[in-house]
């Protein structure tokens, strides 16, 4: 069977000439897209940086919200103790932002304003927060804290996410690295705030401050974004066609995508009833440490944006899935509290690395032009991992008593049975997705006809 010409990603100035070339004969053509200035692209790295700091901050501490509907103070009845359902709660709506995107992706194709619909997003994102400061029943969250906010998030995150990677080139890495960093910084401000707001006000203000706060950041960052003038004209298609999906590369990096999507919430959803019903910390320790795990998350994506221009955007990501997968089986399983501080910290810095390269992989394997059609796949496709990986966790654990200090030596025994069973779980699903991530390298120099260490 002949092998495929080899193919490397387009440059911008390439990508152009192609879209140009492909665009019907009435469009206009654009004969100039002069480079973007150096202001504009710290202003939209600002804009990114702070969509995500709000959008992912807020999903990376839903284990606070998780531990105190679960708990005995709970405003909702039908949730205490009942860690699966809670946990869907927020998958749902931290799935839908990425799941979305198949949907929103066309959206933004379709509106010429694309601060339209970021805004409109943010707007729905917002006042699903709002009203679920209302709730008195577990049904009306999963109306309102799960599908009204992850839909919302979904149309406020991919247009700033779709558009950026287009302009930058040669720092495309580092560039998504700054904006992805927004994650870190967020859960480390949200997680302390949360927490003080909750035990000084309440969950129904707190909800409301949240969303408060989330609208009013949202106006000024949806007011940057706009898309580069080579794609007025010709907009790039994002329907997933078959050539794409019959190929090894993309069919493995979904798998890997679905995995590691699994495996990344459950620490985030579950460091918190570690912390507090194993190891006895109360709520305010525990959520320092989620908030230490989002500092060092937050300063990783730099870091391994700036690593992998230099060492390879695919190397990179393979390595940063299976340390994380290490650092879950050698530092969670059992962890007494030295070994547990240490997992929340390297755990933090393996799995900012993949979260962050996600992007700039996707544009080197597929280049460009397959962009938005490609990413809006693959995160629909973590997206339902997601959904998998909490609630699954959620019912391996089941419901238990907090504060490990104040339950019998035989309950607690048998809550760090079912703890290690949910670590187990988690850490074969990151040890699967860092080998999916392994064999799309491999298939990726096969496709391209060489092999290159920096890939």
């Amino acid at each position: 069977m002949p092998r495929t010409a080899p193919h490397f990603p387009m440059s911008s100035i390439e990508l152009q000439a192609r879209e140009h070339t492909s665009s019907s004969a009435s469009a206009p053509a654009v004969d100039d897209d002069p480079p973007p200035t150096r202001a504009y692209q710290a202003l939209l790295l600002l804009s990114g940086f702070m969509m995500i700091l709000h959008i992912i901050g807020i999903n990376s501490v839903f284990g606070i919200f998780q531990e105190f509907y679960t708990s005995a103070d709970s405003n909702i009845p039908s949730a205490r103790g009942n860690e699966a359902l809670v946990s869907l709660v927020g998958t749902i709506g931290s799935g839908l932002t990425w799941s979305g995107g198949i949907f929103v992706n066309p959206l933004i194709a379709r509106f010429k304003s694309v601060k339209l619909v970021t805004f409109a997003g943010a707007a729905i994102m917002s006042l699903g927060l709002l009203l679920a400061s209302y709730c008195n029943a577990l049904w009306q969250l999963f109306l309102t804290q799960a599908l009204m906010y992850g839909l919302g998030s979904s149309m406020y995150y991919f247009p700033i996410m779709s558009i950026a990677p287009t302009y930058f080139d040669r720092h495309r890495g580092f560039a998504m690295g700054i904006i992805l960093s927004g994650a870190g910084i967020g859960g480390l401000i949200m997680a302390p705030v949360l927490q003080i707001l909750l035990d000084r006000y309440g969950i129904r203000t707190a909800l409301r401050i949240l969303a408060g706060w989330n609208f009013a950041v949202s106006i000024p960052v949806s007011a940057v974004i706009r898309r580069r003038a080579s794609a007025t004209g010709a907009r790039q298609s994002t329907g997933l066609n078959m050539a794409l999906v019959k190929r090894g590369t993309f069919v493995y990096q979904a798998m890997g995508a679905f995995l590691q999507a699994a495996g990344n919430v459950i620490p985030l959803y579950y460091m918190t009833s570690y912390s507090t019903s194993v190891l006895a910390y109360p709520r305010s320790t525990a959520s320092l440490l989620l908030s230490l795990n989002s500092a060092v998350n937050s300063i990783a994506r730099i870091l391994m944006g700036v690593l992998a221009d230099t060492a390879g955007r695919q190397n990179t990501i393979v390595i940063s899935a299976f340390l994380s997968a290490l650092s879950v089986f050698a530092l969670w399983y059992s962890a007494p509290r030295a070994r547990f501080i240490a997992f929340v910290v390297m755990y933090g810095i393996y799995a900012g690395g993949y979260n962050a390269l996600v992007p700039t992989t996707i544009t080197e394997i597929y280049g460009v032009e397959n962009y938005a059609r490609v990413n809006g796949a693959v995160y629909f496709v973590r997206g339902m991992g997601s959904l998998m990986g909490a609630p699954v966790a959620g019912a391996l654990l089941g419901s238990h008593a907090r504060g490990g200090a104040t339950v019998g030596m035989v309950d607690l025994r048998g809550l760090k049975a079912r703890f290690e069973h949910v670590v187990l779980y988690d850490g074969m699903l990151l040890l699967l997705a860092g080998m999916c991530m392994a064999y799309v390298r491999w298939l990726d120099a096969r496709d391209k006809g060489v092999w290159r260490w920096k890939a």
